[in-house]
């Protein structure tokens, strides 16, 4: 016979009835109720948890999101504000401390967008069509803002099209090779693979004059499934709008990179808009398939390439011409305010030693997956850390939840936060992220590797809606290998992405690259952080149809799976903020890193062939760094009676991996191991300064990054050694 540990036994007898779930459900298991790693006293951590696992409640959730996008709320309106007072209320309401913080940022709305085919004769479009499907009870609203993409400069530009597929560098080389030149072209490309950005900055580089951006069917379409609203794909007129700022360069406020962009900062602090490297030259815009179709029809030139065709019934060709469009884009420019909302809990024995979970609450238009189902999923956590302050709770660190503002634009709101607070998150000890929560029943994770074993425990205590703990469910998707329901629609991140390596014969974990509020943390400032979501068939990102309705019908109709999600973000902020011994796992880390160096000494072998540089005092600094962290990792697994001071080196070991003087053209990144890739954006590029040179086929480069890497994982593998 099995014995129920006692901090169950009282769990099953407290809450009898937890919503959307059986008792045999939420019962932790006897071995993750006998010792948690990092703590010297798991009774006490398990019973907290439990008390928090049944304080999440479906119907708040609902109400929540019914709330949040009532209205569309793009960032810095009025309806963005209303949204912002409604998070400051639920924060106090729950006992947070709660600040309303202001930033005073460079931001274009849409003034005149049109996009009009003007060749060959006889054949006319005119865009963006309003999205419009049979019916939808949101799409009427006349704040729905038009498709736009932000940080587009102003322009009129008329000339021939050149279809470029994806974007990708890869792909205007095969234009190259097809003797299609794209100089002073207007260049056609389709949303998906990469960063939007991307889209638009390679065909700068290549001298086009413009660039229109496209759902192609075959992404988000119809290809997968029924339409909306007869199902959750892409419906003929949804545009996705975005950023096409140059993220990969620094993200944040255009003007005032590394700055915190404070109201009360001078304009002469501040970089001037036209010399910001952020901000693209040439003037780009979003289409819906349904105003693409003609454009694309009446491409000439060469057959495209048959993995460029996509669902569309005819023949893609690459052009230049037949078919010649004008773009006419006025943006209105401005400086205007953003709002943040933070909500602190004081740490009872550790202040100074931070826990920050924050989701962005802006969207483009009415955001109900993404962002406000992390939003309303982050509210139902917060109400569970209310319930535990109520009953004595104290946590042993100081938890800051963050409602992010302007992340669509170009991760604004996080960002400045974090350049402001700076010198205080030199001892954060986490951040954990939650973009979109909810889109589908698929969860998925990506961290850094020090907290991916974290990641996989807090998911063995909490319950799935299928039944069992979310572990085994997650586990059981991650090998099934069907990635069927979910197509690159860029939409989270990069929560689910295979990593660059795997060091554990465990659930993978995806690599933190960019595109959502993680990335000054990480890449910037050194902070070990992590990003959850819940995944499926989502079609409607960034379009008028990302509403309540869809959500409703095809999302999470029950809001169960926001029930799941507000409990995994709860158990992260409140074990890691009340671990004796952090929770970190250099083990894996220094596994993982190795093999990343192993892979790109292979790939400069074969880039350089006899010229390749030397891997030897790298490879060294790796294997040096994995050991330490296998013997650090025996430590914190011991009984261990200097906490404070392991705690110190844990958490400086990540902060060591930063280089100073940051990645080579783009010095606002300064993590050795990961950023977002300058050609990918989204996707992370494992220890970038080495893998991007040898991308570049730059002999001295390579050489000076493999140097720069070196030291970075000496200093780091120093730090771990320093614990005697």
């Amino acid at each position: 016979m099995r014995l129920i540990p006692l901090a169950v036994l009282v769990f099953i007898l407290c809450f009898p009835n937890l919503s959307g779930t059986s008792q045999s459900a939420v019962s932790p298991k006897d071995a993750n109720a006998a010792r948690l790693f990092g703590f010297q006293n798991s009774a006490d951590e398990v019973a907290w948890e439990n008390r928090f696992l049944a304080a999440p409640d479906s119907k708040l959730a609902e109400e929540h999101l019914r709330v949040l996008t009532q209205a569309p709320h793009m960032a810095g309106t009025a309806e963005d504000k209303a949204t912002a007072d409604y998070v400051a209320k639920r924060f106090r309401e729950a006992g947070l401390e709660t600040d309303v913080l202001e930033y005073r940022v460079w931001m274009n709305y849409p003034s005149e967008i049109s996009v009009d085919m003007t060749g060959p004769a006889g054949v006319t479009m005119h865009g963006p069509t309003r999205e419009r499907v049979s019916s939808d009870p949101f799409q009427e609203d006349s704040r729905i803002v038009m498709p736009f993409n932000s940080m587009s400069p102003s322009g009129d530009v008329e000339a021939e099209v050149v279809y470029a597929n994806y974007g990708s560098p890869d792909d205007f080389q095969k234009l190259e090779q097809l003797k299609t030149d794209v100089r002073g072209k207007i260049v056609l490309v389709r949303y998906g693979q990469n960063f939007r950005g991307v889209k638009a900055f390679v065909a700068q580089e290549h001298g086009a004059a413009g660039v229109l951006i496209y759902s192609d069917p075959s992404d988000d379409g119809w290809r997968h499934g029924d339409k909306y609203p007869q199902g959750p794909w892409r419906p003929d007129t949804g545009v996705q709008r975005g950023s096409v700022g140059y993220m990969f360069q620094f993200p944040g406020d255009p003007t005032t990179p590394g700055i915190a962009s404070l109201p009360s900062l001078p304009d002469s602090r501040r970089t001037p808009p036209e010399q910001s490297t952020q901000l693209p030259k040439i003037p780009t815009t979003p289409l819906s398939y349904a105003d693409a179709w003609p454009i694309l029809e009446h491409l000439g030139g060469p057959d495209s390439p048959r993995d460029w065709q996509g669902s569309l019934p005819f023949t893609y060709h690459v052009g230049p011409g037949p078919a010649t469009v004008k773009i006419h884009l006025k943006q209105d420019y401005q400086f205007r305010t953003i709002w943040d909302v933070t909500g602190r809990v004081p740490g009872s024995q550790l202040p100074d030693e931070w826990v920050v979970a924050g989701n962005h609450r802006d969207a483009w238009v009415y955001g109900a997956v993404d962002p406000n189902s992390g939003t309303a999923a982050m509210l139902e956590a917060v109400h569970g850390l209310g319930e535990l302050l109520k009953s004595g709770w104290k946590p042993k660190r100081t938890i800051i939840f963050g409602s992010w503002d302007a992340e669509e634009e170009g991760l604004i709101g996080s960002t400045e936060w974090g350049e402001q607070h700076e010198a205080e998150l030199a001892d954060a000890v986490a951040y954990l992220n939650m973009d979109v929560a909810v889109s589908g029943q698929k969860f998925g994770a990506s961290s850094v590797p020090t907290l991916k074993q974290f990641l996989r425990e807090v998911t063995k205590v909490v319950p799935s809606p299928k039944g069992g703990m979310l572990y085994d469910e997650w586990r059981k998707t991650s090998q099934s290998g069907n990635d069927a329901e979910r197509k690159p629609t860029q939409a989270i991140g990069d929560s689910e992405r295979i990593p660059a390596a795997q060091a554990r014969s465990d659930i993978p974990v995806g690599d933190l690259g960019s595109g959502s509020d993680y990335t000054v943390f990480l890449q910037h400032l050194g902070v070990p952080s992590a990003d959850v979501s819940s995944t499926g068939s989502y079609g409607v990102y960034h379009s008028a149809f990302d509403n309540f309705n869809w959500f409703k019908k095809f999302g999470d109709p029950d809001f169960t799976y926001e029930q799941e999600m507000a409990r995994v973000f709860g158990i992260e902020a409140i074990r890691m903020a009340d671990a004796d011994v952090l929770p970190y796992d250099y083990e894996e880390y220094g596994k993982e890193i190795t093999a990343y160096v192993d892979a790109a000494r292979r790939k400069a072998e074969v880039v350089f062939s006899g010229q390749s540089p030397g891997f030897a005092e790298v490879t060294r600094a790796a294997h040096n760094f994995e050991q330490a962290g296998t013997k650090i990792l025996r430590k914190q697994q011991s009984s261990v009676h200097d906490p404070a001071r392991l705690n110190q080196v844990l958490r400086q070991a990540e902060r060591a991996l930063l280089i100073p003087e940051g990645l080579p053209n783009r010095p606002w990144f300064h993590h050795a191991i990961y950023a977002p890739g300058q050609y990918t954006g989204y996707a992370a590029v494992v220890i970038p300064g080495v893998n991007e040179a040898i991308d570049k086929r730059d002999l001295d480069r390579t050489r000076q990054q493999i140097a720069a890497l070196a030291a970075a994982l000496s200093r780091a593998a120093k730090m771990l050694e320093s614990y005697r």
